[in-house]
C-alpha cells in the first residue's frame, strides 16, 4: 500500500486509488473549477462509452506508438467457461489462453472519444466539448496518486479551425496559470513530448521546431495537466472537416484529477476541508 504524504483520506493499491469522503469533497471542488472553465469556453459536456474499439485506436497509430500502455478488455472463451464454473479461478489471474481476442481497450486519454465520435463529420463551426473519463495506463511502476494504473482525466477539447484551436489553447494556458498563481501552487510550464505522435518520427521533428504539448509541472516531475495541439492529425485520420472542406485541427486542455490532489496536499499540507476553502477563495 502506498503511503500518502498528507492527512488526506486516500490510498492506492497496485495503482488503483481509493478516495474517502473528505478528499472526495476536494475532488468535487476541483471538478467544479474545471467545469467553470469549460462553461467559460462554451464547451458542451458529453459522456462517452467506457471502452474504445481496438480497431479505432489502431487507426490512430495507438498500438504502433504505445502498446506498452494499453489495458485491454476481453472475456473468458465459451469453451473455457465450464472449467471456471466448476472450480473457480485456479490462481491469482485468468490464463491468457482462456481469453478471447481483445476487441476493446480501456481509454488512456479522454479526448480520443471526442474525435472518434466526430469521424466523417463536416462542422459548420468549431466545436468545443468537455468530457471526463476513468483512464488506464499500464506503467512500469506506480506512486501514490502521482502515477496510477486507473485515474480520472477531465478534458476541454476544441475541434475546428486552426485559429480557433490555438485561441482555445492560449485561453486555457492563461486561465490555468492565473488560477494556480492565485492559489499559491508553484508550477512550471514545460514543453513535453506529445503522446499522439511517434517521438522518433517526422512529426516529432516538427514538434521540436514548434512544440505541440506543454505540461503544468509541480515539483520536479509531476505533470498535473497539459495543453495539447494535435494540428490536423485527427482531422485527417478520421475525416473530420471544417465548413470549407479542409481537415479540422484539434487541441485540448487536460487535467489529471488525482495528481491535482497529490500536488495540493503535498505542497500545502492541509486537510481536504482547508484545501476546499483555499480553492473557493481563489475561484472568486
Amino acid at each position: 500500500m502506498t503511503r500518502s504524504t498528507s492527512p488526506a483520506d486516500f490510498s492506492a493499491r497496485s495503482g488503483l486509488p481509493t478516495i474517502g469522503p473528505e478528499t472526495l469533497r476536494l475532488w468535487t471542488e476541483l471538478e467544479a473549477r474545471f467545469l467553470r472553465w469549460a462553461a467559460e469556453f462554451d464547451a458542451m459536456p458529453v459522456r462517452y462509452p467506457p471502452l474504445l474499439s481496438t480497431a479505432d485506436l489502431d487507426s490512430l497509430d495507438y498500438f504502433e506508438n504505445f502498446p506498452q500502455l494499453a489495458v485491454l478488455g476481453s472475456r473468458i472463451r465459451g469453451d473455457a467457461a465450464a472449467k471456471y464454473a466448476r472450480a473457480g479461478l485456479p490462481g491469482p489471474e485468468v490464463d491468457a489462453a482462456d481469453l478471447e481476442p481483445a476487441g476493446f481497450a480501456l481509454p488512456s486519454a479522454a479526448c480520443y472519444s471526442v474525435y472518434l465520435d466526430l469521424r466523417g463529420t463536416r462542422l459548420a463551426e468549431s466545436r468545443r466539448v468537455t468530457t471526463v473519463a476513468t483512464c488506464f495506463r499500464h506503467e512500469t511502476h506506480y506512486d501514490g496518486l502521482r502515477r496510477l494504473l486507473g485515474f480520472t482525466m477531465r478534458e476541454i477539447v476544441c475541434v475546428g479551425a486552426q485559429a480557433d484551436v490555438l485561441d482555445h489553447l492560449a485561453r486555457s494556458r492563461q486561465a490555468v496559470t492565473g488560477f494556480l498563481s492565485e492559489l499559491g501552487l508553484p508550477i512550471e510550464v514545460r514543453p513535453a513530448t506529445d503522446p499522439f505522435f511517434d517521438r522518433d518520427g517526422a512529426r516529432s521533428v516538427m514538434q521540436r521546431l514548434f512544440p505541440v504539448k506543454e505540461e503544468f509541472v509541480f515539483g520536479d516531475d509531476l505533470a498535473i495537466g497539459s495543453i495539447n495541439f494535435h494540428r490536423n492529425f485527427f482531422g485527417e485520420r478520421l475525416d473530420i472537416r471544417q465548413a470549407g472542406g479542409d481537415h479540422a485541427f484539434t487541441g485540448c486542455l487536460a487535467f489529471g484529477v488525482e495528481r491535482w490532489i497529490s500536488a495540493l496536499t503535498t505542497h500545502f499540507g492541509e486537510t481536504p476541508a482547508q484545501l476546499v476553502a483555499r480553492i473557493q477563495a481563489a475561484s472568486r
